[in-house]
């Protein structure tokens, strides 16, 4: 069991064991691995304990219900997972503003928040736009060979090399 205490494990092992997960998830629910709808619910499942049944007023909720379900237990598991993996591998701490941002940015906490937040808030409406976010798209359409997935995977790729190149030129120059 020493593999699961190792800071970083091996990306074919972790790709092969996400590949069999997503196999499961056709295989047991017929669904498609992924996380963004379980977001969308839990701001249903919000406005819902805000304006009642009028929730369903929204034709997105009335296709896709505002409950707990399999995937939104998902995303609970993936953050307990994350969080028993950085203790086990000994490197769980808080961080509020990480070395690369540190560096390329500044220090400042109150501008890491903000960028933060906007940037979850746009991935979340991209996420909804696209029809599904990064596992759903690049990991159960790519397997299912959904063009629109294969597309998105591609725009994925090309932005994270954009913006770590855009880090790293900030971190080095």
């Amino acid at each position: 069991m020493y593999w699961m205490m190792m800071e970083q494990w091996s990306p074919y092992i972790a790709g092969a064991g996400i590949g069999v997960l997503s196999w499961l998830t056709f295989l047991l629910s017929d669904k498609a691995l992924g996380t963004s709808t379980s977001y969308a619910r839990t701001a249903g499942m919000i406005e819902r304990l805000l304006r009642g049944s009028r929730v369903f007023d929204r034709e997105y909720f009335r296709k896709t219900p505002p409950h707990i379900d399999w995937q939104w237990m998902l995303v609970i598991g993936i953050v307990i997972g994350a969080f028993i993996s950085a203790m086990a591998s000994g490197q769980a701490k808080i961080v509020w503003v990480p070395e690369p941002w540190s560096t390329a940015i500044g220090s400042g906490v109150t501008v890491r928040i903000i960028v933060a937040f906007v940037g979850g808030t746009l991935l979340g409406l991209g996420a909804r736009w696209a029809g599904g976010c990064t596992s759903g798209h690049g990991i159960s359409g790519t397997m299912q060979l959904s063009v629109a997935s294969w597309i998105a995977a591609i725009f994925f790729f090309a932005g994270g090399i954009a913006v770590a190149t855009l880090l790293y030129m900030g971190v080095a120059g």
